[in-house]
């Protein structure tokens, strides 16, 4: 099971980091990943992070968000800084089938089987 946790409500320009913890088993040997989902809309990719440390971002958070692991806690971090009101929706963070090591090309939801249940981020302007 992931657990997200660390969203909330922020001014425009502030920062956030969001947590992902898994308790029932190792993310060390997964690549994994950060969605978001706007009301009404699908989930889309903004980040992912190799078993090697190689990350990716979606072009319209470059700069701006960071994605980390920290294997020894068995962590995924998303850092967000320059909070734009446009961010505003529920971040997921998610783990692919078979635990794969490398999500080169994953930006579909349907590469990813284990999912968190969500963590809201509210930037006002």
């Amino acid at each position: 099971q992931l657990v997200e946790s660390g969203g909330g409500s922020v001014e425009a320009g502030g920062s956030l980091t969001l947590s992902c913890g898994a308790s029932e088993y190792s993310i060390s040997n997964a690549c994994m990943g950060w969605f978001r989902q706007y009301p009404g809309n699908e989930r889309e990719w903004v980040a992912l992070i190799d078993t090697d440390y190689i990350t990716r971002y979606t072009n319209s958070v470059k700069g701006r968000f960071t994605i980390s692991r920290n294997n020894a806690q068995n962590s995924l971090y998303l850092q967000i800084d320059s909070l734009k009101p446009e961010a505003t929706a529920t971040y997921y963070c998610a783990a692919p089938q078979n635990f794969r090591p490398y999500c080169t090309g994953a930006t579909s939801p349907g590469f990813f089987s284990y999912w968190g249940q969500g963590t809201q981020v509210t930037v006002s302007s």
